[in-house]
């Protein structure tokens, strides 16, 4: 036996002392794993190598060309089971594999799940050996396909491999549900909330695979942050043999304590347990926030009727050198720096992301927005897929409180409203109404005209707007709010994105660049993403018809069949870049405006070599007004102040030959902040 068996061996010996002894429990499965590429081009002598999960086999070279593996990978796994798993279910539950996968145990086929961003779980009771090795194999595909969303490689890179999370579930042969979707088998749903008192329903969809009806008490809990029970609800139920059932249960919770966003993100804790003859035989957790979200047009978005500032970021979740193989850590400094940057609502795009994150999202307090891959463009295949993937997204993530919408597609075109894009949204949209009625839907357009065909098929309409880069000039922005407005007042519209390219190794001074952009050019000046932002979100603060906006992006993301901008295989028009290691000016200009943490910088201090003599230096600052020195000796002349309180910009500034010292300082609250940044002028 080698060391990985045996390790395994003693760890399932562990486990199954705690499979006799608790209702239900899970196992961490994600070590031990063997992985080859197993395409006909790749080498027939290609060795088994070990591999832990989370694993992408493209976390290189899909991030810097077009050319990278796409097609087959293999996974293999050997494990033990005892003799205690006869008479109990087990079940492989995989968080993410891109994007098809079969599963096999023991040479048996036990499933086959498409889609690379939703979890699935398949029942293997039947196919291990209790008392014996039994082995996994996993059989992975990221060849883009017709009848599966995303259908290409286009717009983000569809990474290959096991990326997320692998558990062993062992529950008794009475058991919550494991296999609706894969989502937890409770949901939880809420209405008439209000500070004097909330109402729940709680259903439970429950099996069981007994030889006769089961006579059975459901038991639910509900605890506050601090532990303490503050209601109990138990029922008597008759479970018979056939088909999987569904219970409810309904519940007031009296003045409740308010899940507020990012003020106060509070969350109670619902503990559903199925007991026989006192005995609890299996349980399953969920958070519980309770709160109204509501969508109010040019009144603004509203959590418990209390004004909520819809400050928004789009996060791809790709990282450099890890692809979408991240650790929790990893997602937890992603939404750190989101958090830093003062957004208060976040877009997961295009797809669905890690359950870690949604979870840290309900403990933060931010307000998400998220959805399924039907991006781009379409084949008038992949009906069924995105049909399976939209109630996937569903019900696992039904109750977590910070989704306050489901996304349906993004960019997907018809000519007619009866074209298979409309149609399917429609569909998509009736399914998401259907299985959560409480929550609003939204398809996004790349276009501003609300007359589009595809549009008008979800509760919200989003607009994709890239005026200064895509078409037209930055401040093309306005015109289009107001001209949208004028024409459907009525309408409920967001911003879906909105932004510019920016690579760090290119640098331009600001002053130099216009209002447009050729982004066929071969250089990307950060310069130009900075000036976009700077423009774009004044005029979206003055426009309460958009209720919500979303920058597009909080970093840089791999984009395989893109060369553009002198760094292929990227879109660059994130705030930080890929590696995460640098926050471009653009972050900066965003904490100014949105966070309450004192923000005193200095812009483009990359831009380190000066052509101008005379020069403008821009300075953000939401600790009043700065100071500026040039060399050791004051500015007299005071900043302009550029269209919001935070933007101050000094002119005329005349630089010596040579190296130059820029410093500002401010002083608030008897607390002095200070930003210094080195400027060198050729002196042409």
């Amino acid at each position: 036996m080698n060391k990985n068996i045996a390790f395994l061996t003693l760890a399932f010996s562990f486990f199954c002392l705690a499979v006799s002894a608790q209702s239900r429990s899970t196992l961490n499965f994600n070590g031990g794993w063997k992985f080859k590429k197993t395409n006909e081009n790749v080498v027939a002598k290609t060795e088994w190598e070990s591999v832990s999960i989370p694993h992408t086999w493209n976390a290189e070279d899909m991030q810097l060309s077009k050319d990278f593996y796409e097609g087959e990978g293999q996974y293999k796994k050997e494990f033990e089971l005892g003799e205690e798993y006869k008479d109990k279910r087990v079940f492989l539950r995989f968080e993410g594999v891109g994007q098809v996968a079969q599963v096999y145990v023991n040479d048996k086929l036990v499933g086959t799940h498409k889609g690379s961003y939703s979890a699935f779980c398949f029942e293997i009771t039947y196919a291990v050996k209790p008392g014996s090795k039994n082995t996994v194999l996993v059989k992975v595909n990221n060849k883009a396909r017709k009848d599966v969303i995303p259908v290409n490689h286009f717009l983000f890179g569809i990474y290959g491999g096991i990326y997320r999370p692998v558990s062993l579930i062992v529950t008794n042969k009475l058991n919550i549900s494991t296999t609706d979707y894969a989502s937890p088998g409770i949901y939880l749903s809420q209405k008439d909330v209000s500070p004097k008192s909330a109402e729940v329903n709680l259903a439970i969809k429950i099996e069981n695979k007994l030889s006769a009806p089961q006579e059975i008490t459901i038991k639910t809990t509900v605890y506050n942050k601090e532990g303490k029970s503050v209601l109990a609800k138990s029922t008597d139920e008759r479970v018979t043999m056939q088909g999987r059932q569904r219970f409810e249960q309904n519940f007031t919770v009296e003045n409740p304590h308010l899940w507020q966003g990012l003020d106060d993100p509070y969350l109670y804790k619902v503990v559903t347990q199925i007991l026989q003859k006192g005995q609890v035989i299996d349980e399953v957790v969920q958070p519980l926030g309770l709160r109204k979200f509501e969508f109010a047009g040019k009144k603004g978005f509203f959590v418990n009727d209390k004004a909520y500032p819809m400050y928004g970021v789009t996060r791809h979740q790709d990282r450099w050198k890890y692809g979408n193989a991240l650790s929790n850590s990893q997602h937890k400094e992603d939404l750190d720096m989101i958090r830093e940057m003062g957004a208060t609502t976040i877009r997961f795009a295009h797809y669905q992301q890690a359950e870690y994150i949604y979870s840290q999202c309900d403990t933060m307090g931010f307000v998400i927005w998220a959805e399924i891959p039907f991006v781009n463009t379409y084949t008038s295949e992949e009906g069924d897929n995105a049909k399976q993937q939209l109630t996937e997204l569903i019900r696992q993530n039904y109750n977590h409180p910070s989704i306050y919408v489901w996304g349906l597609h993004n960019e997907v075109y018809g000519k007619t409203p009866a074209d298979f894009p409309a149609a399917l949204t429609r569909d998509l949209n009736e399914i998401a109404k259907i299985e959560d009625p409480g929550r609003y839907t939204v398809s996004v357009s790349g276009y501003g005209e609300m007359e589009r065909p595809t549009n008008l098929n979800a509760d919200i309409q989003g607009m994709n707007r890239y005026y200064g880069w895509y078409e037209g000039k930055i401040g093309g922005l306005d015109k289009w709010a107001e001209s949208l407005e004028q024409k459907y007042p009525d309408n409920k519209v967001v911003l879906s994105e909105y932004g510019a390219d920016g690579n760090v190794f290119h640098q331009k001074e600001q002053a130099l660049l216009g209002d447009t952009f050729n982004y066929t050019l071969p250089a990307y000046p950060e310069n130009y993403e900075t000036k976009t932002h700077e423009i774009q979100w004044p005029i979206i603060a003055k426009h309460p018809y958009i209720v919500a906006s979303y920058l597009w992006n909080m970093f840089d993301f791999a984009t395989p069949m893109w060369d553009r901008g002198g760094m292929p295989a990227r879109n660059m028009k994130g705030l930080v870049t890929f590696d995460r290691k640098l926050k471009k000016d653009a972050f900066y200009w965003y904490k100014a405006n949105w966070s309450k943490e004192p923000v005193l910088y200095i812009t483009e201090r990359r831009t380190t070599e000066r052509t101008q003599q005379a020069t403008q230096v821009t300075v953000y600052s939401n600790t009043g007004q700065p100071e500026l020195y040039l060399n050791g000796k004051k500015i007299t002349a005071a900043p302009q102040v550029v269209d919001v309180p935070v933007h101050y910009v000094f002119d005329h500034i005349e630089l010596k030959k040579g190296k130059n010292m820029i410093k500002t300082r401010t002083t608030k609250d008897g607390k002095s902040y200070t930003d210094e940044v080195i400027w060198n002028y050729n002196g042409k």
